[in-house]
């Protein structure tokens, strides 16, 4: 078949390497070409055991407050706040028990294998020298921290994860670039790390177009319908169809979506890196840093601190808050790094109101397909998801629960 891949992000590219190797004649459209945007600028972290969402019960009482903490790692652009409130209120919703659960359940299925996933993706390609196997180390200032996380631990132990807990003075015998900073660090087994995120995501887009894959830098202004399925994107190339047509544009998936009936409540999710370039000291593991929520990667020739939640929209630029929060957590945590320079960073991941990615058919012929809203996993969860995008496109049941993931859930939500 003729298919198009909309988005060169980890999903897009994973869906079109998956659907090459399966015979099909490929062509991803992006407006700015691979890994332009979160797909650069994550933490680079294999985090199978992401399984938590971020409404989990509390949240409610517990936002207010994070809000107005200088260093709290959750932030909202205040004049967004009129039209983020209808999103709000349906992600609130989800702040249950029971959700947690659900999701945990469900997402466990998608990410327990992402190491696996990755090497299976990049196995013969320029790209496999990106991916490692280090563990993924959560940091505690205190004891209490970690017992304070309890609940997430608990459900990420119940869902299957593996992991170790033990002290800081232990783990600083392996690593001792954070002195006596943390009490408790938890290690988080069969995860592992991408050593540069863009570069990875642009070897294998290479290697997609060296296999005879087509890649379209366009602009895509709209699409055309047949009943509620697309026959065509309307590009600044021009007119363009296929056979199918999969829509992996992360944040601005939204408007398409909505388009084909697919209501989903969604917003983009903005996150912050700052990169230490030739820094002088260099962590072995990736590490979240509990207190800030956000993680430290050691990458190649640089050290990134990436996470932080902010809520904003998709057209403001970059708020001086978030990074300023990282700038004084990291001046905390390693006062004696020296480096270069540092690199800013913002971009968007997309977040539906129930946190679960869009994963399968938007339309009961099967002519459209949704590989969107992965949150903070979409590096973690691409290579899966365009596995499975492959498989659905070729009639193949795949051996996972979709329920959770089908577009449709939302067809009857205005």
């Amino acid at each position: 078949m003729k298919i198009i891949v909309a988005g060169a992000g980890i999903v897009g590219v994973s869906s079109a390497i998956w659907l090459q190797r399966a015979g099909h004649d490929v062509t991803i459209v992006d407006r700015q070409g691979p890994a332009s945007g979160t797909s650069h600028g994550n933490a680079g972290v294999l985090a199978a055991s992401a399984i938590i969402p971020l409404t989990t019960p509390g949240l409610f009482k517990s936002a207010p407050g994070m809000l107005l903490r200088r260093d709290s790692p959750l932030f909202l652009r205040w004049g967004y706040l009129p039209s983020l409130l209808p999103f709000l209120v349906k992600y609130m919703r989800y702040a249950t028990d029971a959700h947690v659960d659900y999701y945990a359940h469900a997402m466990s299925a998608l990410l327990h294998d992402s190491y696996d996933q990755h090497m299976d993706l990049a196995k013969g390609t320029p790209a496999a020298r990106f991916v490692g196997a280090e563990d993924y180390c959560f940091g505690y200032t205190t004891h209490g921290d970690f017992l304070a996380d309890s609940y997430g631990w608990d459900k990420r132990r119940a869902a299957g994860a593996v992991f170790e807990i033990v002290s800081g003075e232990e783990y600083a015998r392996e690593d001792s670039i954070f002195g006596k900073s943390f009490e408790t660090v938890v290690r988080c087994k069969n995860h592992g790390r991408i050593s540069d995120p863009g570069a990875y995501v642009q070897a294998l887009a290479d290697h997609f177009v060296s296999k005879g894959g087509t890649l379209k830098i366009a602009t895509i202004n709209d699409v055309e319908l047949s009943g509620k399925a697309i026959i065509a994107l309307d590009t600044c190339a021009g007119r363009l169809t296929a056979d199918r047509i999969v829509l992996a544009l992360g944040p601005w998936s939204k408007a398409i979506a909505h388009k084909l009936g697919v209501k989903v409540p969604f917003e983009s999710e903005r996150g912050y890196h700052i990169e230490f370039i030739n820094p002088s000291v260099m962590p072995k593991n990736p590490m979240m840093i509990a207190s800030g929520k956000f993680v430290l990667t050691p990458m190649e020739g640089r050290l990134r601190a990436a996470g932080v939640v902010e809520f904003g929209g998709l057209d403001a630029g970059p708020s001086k808050a978030p990074i300023d929060m990282l700038k004084r957590q990291i001046a905390r945590l390693l006062p004696d790094i020296s480096y270069d320079r540092t690199v800013e960073w913002m971009g968007h991941r997309p977040a539906p109101a129930d946190s679960l990615p869009l994963i399968g058919a938007n339309d009961v012929g099967g002519k459209s397909y949704s590989a969107f809203g992965h949150q903070h996993v979409g590096l973690t969860g691409g290579p899966k998801t365009g596995r499975i995008i492959a498989d659905l496109i070729d009639g193949k049941k795949p051996n996972i629960d979709l329920a959770p993931f089908d577009p449709r859930k939302f067809s009857s939500h205005s």
